[in-house]
């Protein structure tokens, strides 16, 4: 059987275990934020993706594609993202993007503040994920929604002209993923909220992140924040598409081991990638996403010279 998964980014997945079988067919919908701006991750492996907008995104959704071939799963993954918007965008512009087939999932984001005009006001993501979903679910009332809460600005929260000004760095975050948790109450269509911005606040908390890039990033630490702290690094996208990864297949991202091959393609250290895993598992379960633990154990770690001249 053929399964068709879309990913539109904006909040939170239940797992798709039942999936991991099956070719299955994944759309990610969003913003920089999926597409991975301010990283060499916008345009990773654009070859293992379809980009619907023709702009040669890998992204997020390249990453995802990674993880699943490297687990043996059969994921086609599809992208159809515009920089600076909110759903709001999509509703009005690409409905007929993503209305081309009937998909088995969907995750999907907003724009970063919840909305540009009136920053923490979630009213604007509740109205648009509910009818994107409402739109989604006509074509397959058994399509699963799912959206994908984000990250705290450094800019918003550090800069005296931000909108989270003077507040602590998890504070925006744990704003958003309320909105997010509102535009799911609010609508029967959507199945759940996809915790990437909590994953953030959990690596700060736990010192694998840096929590304040404008004084510097502290040694031992990766900074999740790209030049303009605002968007992701490297490593917020890496983490971004492990607790994707999580949520859609059920899996620990653990499962990956600390040689996985896009983070040694990307130039993170197995040590970062082992710690990242870590703390997108951490959160999953936190979540009671159902995860089973099942970290990857080998006596002899696995070479990452498998990872060279990989498809």
């Amino acid at each position: 059987m053929r399964i068709t998964l879309v990913v539109i980014l904006a909040t939170m997945c239940a797992p798709a275990a039942a999936w991991a079988q099956s070719d299955t067919t994944v759309l990610f919908i969003g913003n920089s934020f999926t597409y991975g701006h301010g990283s060499p991750v916008r345009f990773y492996r654009s070859d293992t993706v379809t980009d619907l907008n023709n702009t040669g995104i890998g992204g997020v959704p390249a990453l995802f594609k990674s993880f699943t071939d490297q687990i043996g799963s059969d994921y086609d993954v599809y992208v159809e993202t515009q920089p600076g918007s909110g759903l709001d965008f999509h509703l009005e512009n690409r409905l007929g993007t993503i209305g081309r087939r009937a998909w088995d999932a969907v995750v999907m984001h907003g724009q970063s503040t919840l909305d540009f005009e009136d920053p923490g006001n979630p009213a604007k993501l509740i109205d648009t994920s509910g009818r994107i979903a409402d739109f989604l679910h006509a074509s397959n009332p058994s399509v699963e929604v799912h959206l994908m809460a984000t990250w705290s600005r450094a800019d918003q929260t550090y800069r005296p002209e931000g909108a989270w000004a003077g507040q602590p760095i998890d504070a925006m975050a744990k704003e958003v993923r309320a909105g997010y948790d509102q535009a799911a109450q609010a609508s029967a269509a959507i199945t759940s909220v996809v915790p990437v911005g909590e994953a953030w606040n959990r690596a700060m908390e736990t010192g694998v992140a840096d929590s304040n890039p404008y004084d510097g990033i502290e040694f031992g630490t990766v900074s999740l924040w790209t030049y303009d702290y605002y968007h992701a690094s490297t490593y917020g996208y890496y983490l971004e598409a492990l607790v994707v990864f999580g949520r859609l297949t059920g899996r620990d991202p653990r499962s990956l081991g600390d040689h996985e091959c896009s983070a040694f393609e990307l130039g993170l250290s197995r040590q970062e990638a082992g710690a990242l895993q870590q703390v997108a598992f951490d959160t999953l379960v936190s979540a009671a996403d159902g995860l089973t633990p099942a970290p990857f154990v080998l006596d002899n770690p696995a070479s990452l010279a498998r990872c060279v001249g990989r498809r």
